[in-house]
């Protein structure tokens, strides 16, 4: 309300164990680089590398936008309610209610739609994570020593993971990320030097291709820019939220290193290999050099050390929004390693018994970013805006941006789901044609344990 524009709610924020601006930028870096690097190289030979390089800046910037719009409307809603943090779920509830009337009654709906697909789409991570890490050391092991079923190799990550996950705070995940980090680059290093060698003419390489095979594009870039949760996260428990966001905020600033990295490799692999790239471009890599083995080792080694922070969102959702909801335990921290411990058996069993997530996460995922990124944001601000005194701005502005927010969200909802559908259809339907259209699905994330499962 109008009475209440005064007050602050970053002022009004407790943080039990707060991270610094510094901590803040190395996870964000963490949560976003990813196994997606690998595979945009694949999405540049759709496109042709100029085009690539334009098209993946512009769907970052649109992407961060969501975020920031996202983060926007939650202390807006905070403030409105004078109180110093409000979470996504339940900006979502307050603002439907602040919506048309027919929002009101899907309002609480929302926000476990909200909580339903964070915590859902991040265990699905963690358990490819799992999968991808077992499968590497699996690959590494066997050129020295006899072969053993990959789901040995899950079962023994899995427990490595534990004394990891029991890290409660994202504070003291800060170093794990750090190191997390400087592995996940120096893998990239020595994936250079196989892109280094020999490098034909550049103009071998199309600047740009047709548009037919642009969606594919879009589905690979998706997956790999955005993490919804991890930055949500981590922007709740800064010591200086207000620094997050802003032309030359914590979030810009990841930003634009995520996207330098990811143009400078995927621009160099794809010009390398042209379109004989792989959908994860380790594939490309002799299997039997040290230099290609120590790539995937240090990549490896940073997403198991990645495992505690990607799965920092459901606990926080399952165990903070749920179980622990107004303080209501006796022993909330005993409870809460008990609820990590059962997490890490949970995504461990479920690897183990299935270790071919892809298609089923990639329709999780799909739902992530479309809605978390996109949808859900722009419908929070159109309902912030409803009622006077708050407005759209000059000439609506405000609508018009939001409601094509919404379309482009749906679109791609619509687009990345059916694909999702198909390949599920494909892998668990019992056809026959097991993970066959892997290596050419468009999923960042996924691709390179999906394919080296085949």
């Amino acid at each position: 309300m109008a009475e209440k524009k005064d007050y602050n709610p970053y002022d009004n924020r407790v943080v039990e164990a707060p991270i610094t601006n510094t901590g803040a930028f190395v996870s964000l870096l963490k949560g976003v680089i990813g196994t997606g690097i690998l595979a945009l190289p694949m999405a540049f030979s759709y496109t042709g590398w100029m085009c690539g390089a334009i098209l993946l800046t512009l769907t970052t910037i649109m992407l961060i936008h969501g975020i920031t719009l996202l983060i926007m409307c939650m202390v807006e809603s905070a403030r409105r309610q004078q109180q110093g943090y409000c979470n996504f779920s339940d900006t979502m509830v307050f603002a439907f209610n602040e919506g048309p009337k027919w929002c009101k009654y899907l309002a609480n709906a929302t926000g476990y739609l909200v909580d339903g697909v964070l915590s859902l789409s991040h265990y699905g991570i963690c358990v490819v994570y799992l999968v991808f890490v077992a499968v590497n050391i699996k690959q590494l092991v066997e050129h020295y020593a006899k072969a053993i079923d990959l789901r040995i190799y899950i079962a023994i990550v899995g427990l490595c993971s534990i004394p990891f996950f029991l890290v409660r705070h994202l504070k003291y995940l800060v170093p794990f990320n750090m190191v997390a980090n400087i592995s996940m680059y120096l893998g990239f290093l020595l994936i250079f030097y196989y892109l280094f060698q020999d490098l034909p003419p550049l103009s071998d390489r199309p600047m740009f291709n047709e548009p037919s095979k642009y969606p594919l594009f879009f589905g690979i870039v998706l997956f790999s820019v955005s993490s919804v949760g991890v930055m949500l996260a981590i922007e709740s428990e800064m010591s200086h939220p207000e620094s997050y966001i802003g032309w030359f905020g914590v979030l810009n600033l990841s930003a634009v290193v995520v996207v330098i990295s990811y143009l400078f490799f995927s621009i160099m692999a794809y010009w390398q290999y042209g379109p004989h790239v792989h959908g994860s471009v380790t594939l490309n890599l002799p299997t039997d050099e040290v230099i290609s083995q120590l790539s995937k080792a240090f990549i490896s080694l940073a997403l198991f050390l990645s495992f505690p922070l990607s799965g920092y969102v459901t606990i926080d959702i399952v165990f903070n929004h749920y179980m622990n909801h107004g303080n209501r335990l006796r022993n909330p921290h005993f409870v809460e390693y008990i609820v990590r411990v059962f997490f890490v058996v949970l995504s461990t069993v479920n690897a183990v018994a299935f270790p071919n997530l892809g298609p089923l996460v990639a329709f999780v995922g799909a739902l992530t970013i479309s809605l978390l990124n996109l949808v859900f944001p722009a419908c929070i601000d159109l309902c912030l805006n409803y009622h006077e005194p708050y407005t759209y701005g000059k000439l609506r502005w405000k609508l018009v941006k939001n409601i094509l927010l919404i379309i482009i969200g749906v679109v791609i909802l619509a687009y990345c789901c059916t694909l999702s559908v198909l390949d599920m259809i494909d892998e668990y339907g019992g056809g026959g044609k097991k993970s066959s259209n892997l290596e050419k699905m468009p999923l960042g994330v996924l691709t390179d344990i999906g394919m080296t499962l085949n």
